[in-house]
C-alpha cells in the first residue's frame, strides 16, 4: 500500500510546526477545509507529505455532515485519549479489501459528487482515522517545495504506536503482508516517520506532536 500523506491534529493552532521548520524542513502550502472546519499546514517530500491539521469552527465539524467522520472526536486526543493521527492512502487495488466495510464521506470542500472512503476506527481510536484518495490512478502533481535543508527527500517507513491492552483487529490484520506500514504494541501513542531508511542514521523527536523521524 502507498501513503499519500499522514495529519496530526494539533490543540496548538498548528503552532507545533514551528518546531519542523527549526528542524530545517520547508513549509508547502496550506489549506481551508470550508465546511469541515479545520485548516493545516504541510510540508512536502518526493512520495509523501505530512499534514498538521487543527479546527477551526467548532460548528462546522460537528455539523450533521462532518459528525459522522468523528473528526472531531479525534481532535480533541487530549481530553480523550484518542489517537491524533490519520493515514491516507493512495486508492488502488491493494486497498480495496481494506476499504470493503468503511463509510463515504463527501466533503464541502470537494467538487460536487466527489466523495471518500473512511475507517473512523471508533472501535479502537487507539488505530489511526483512515481514508483513501478519492480517485484511483496516477498520484496528481503538485508545485510544492520538496527540498528540505535537511536533506530528507522520500518517506520508507511508518510506524504508530498503539496501546498494549488493545486487541489485534482486522484492520491491523491488513497489514500484515505492508512492509511499509507497522503497528506495534507501546504505552502510548505515538508515530515514527522513517526517511530514505534512514541513510544519515540520526532520529529527532517532538514531543508535542507525539512525532519521531529517523533520516
Amino acid at each position: 500500500m502507498e501513503i499519500d500523506h499522514i495529519f496530526i491534529f494539533s490543540n496548538n493552532r498548528g503552532k507545533e510546526a514551528n518546531e519542523l521548520i527549526e528542524f530545517g524542513l520547508t513549509e508547502g502550502s496550506s489549506r481551508l477545509h470550508s465546511g469541515q472546519g479545520t485548516t493545516n499546514r504541510k510540508f512536502y517530500f518526493d512520495n509523501f507529505f505530512l499534514e498538521i491539521l487543527w479546527v477551526l469552527n467548532e460548528d462546522e465539524i460537528q455539523s450533521e455532515l462532518t459528525a459522522k467522520t468523528k473528526l472531531w472526536e479525534r481532535s480533541q486526543f487530549d481530553k480523550n485519549g484518542k489517537s491524533r493521527f490519520g493515514l491516507c492512502l493512495v486508492n488502488s487495488e491493494s486497498t480495496d479489501s481494506l476499504f470493503e466495510i468503511s463509510e463515504v464521506y463527501e466533503p464541502n470542500y470537494f467538487p460536487k459528487g466527489m466523495s471518500i472512503d473512511i475507517i473512523t476506527n471508533e472501535e479502537n481510536p487507539n488505530l489511526p482515522w483512515t481514508f483513501r484518495l478519492p480517485y484511483r490512478g496516477v498520484k496528481k502533481e503538485n508545485n510544492e517545495p520538496i527540498e528540505h535543508l535537511n536533506g530528507i527527500k522520500s518517506l520508507t517507513k511508518v510506524e504508530f504506536e498503539i496501546q498494549t491492552d488493545s486487541e489485534k483487529t482486522n484492520f491491523e490484520n491488513a497489514f500484515k503482508n505492508v512492509e511499509n506500514i507497522e503497528f506495534t504494541k507501546s504505552n502510548g501513542l505515538s508515530l515514527t516517520l522513517e526517511f530514505d531508511k534512514n541513510a544519515q542514521g540520526k532520529t529527532k523527536e517532538f514531543s508535542e506532536l507525539n512525532l519521531k523521524i529517523t533520516y
